[in-house]
């Protein structure tokens, strides 16, 4: 808290009457990180009406983010308290509404039920999730934009095969 205060440019008393306890200061920090991870994931979504372009687009934002200077990946996937259900709450809220938008997107495209694009959907999300957090891992022996487009085209030919409805 001591740190936090002093890059705030706050003293500690002000810190605590914001946040009064340390969980209370992960979980603000929590929700902003999933907010902007959330807006850059569905800006990249929203971005094209073309599948091919919207796969390569979310990838890439995904793999910005966990490649960003400011740990906020860490702050989101690697705390100790993502079994606290507060957490896990906003992790699962998270997941949820990135595959949502995933899978309203194949639906509409392909007319499959929904239990199924939500299972896609959820399958996309997770290979940029894990696919980004191992790229991380490579201590940049890999670069960024090679990593991304390599998972976008994995994700790409395999999505691409189920049929579009017209």
């Amino acid at each position: 808290m001591d740190e936090i205060a002093e890059t705030a440019h706050v003293s500690k008393p002000v810190l605590y009457q914001h946040f009064p306890s340390k969980r209370d200061l992960y979980l603000a920090l929590l929700d902003s990180q999933l907010s902007k991870l959330t807006a850059l994931l569905l800006g990249a979504l929203n971005s094209t009406t073309d599948n091919d372009e919207r796969v390569q687009a979310v990838m890439r934002a995904y793999f910005r983010f966990i490649a960003s200077d400011d740990q906020a990946h860490r702050l989101v996937f690697e705390s100790d308290l993502v079994n606290d259900p507060h957490v896990s709450a906003r992790l699962e809220t998270f997941n949820k509404t990135f595959a949502d938008a995933v899978a309203r997107v194949i639906a509409e495209d392909t007319k499959l039920p929904e239990l199924e694009s939500q299972l896609l959907g959820r399958g996309l999300a997770g290979l940029a999730h894990v696919s980004a957090r191992y790229w991380l891992e490579t201590d940049g022996n890999l670069d960024l934009d090679v990593a991304s487009d390599l998972i976008y085209r994995l994700a790409w030919r395999g999505i691409s095969r189920f049929p579009k409805e017209t």
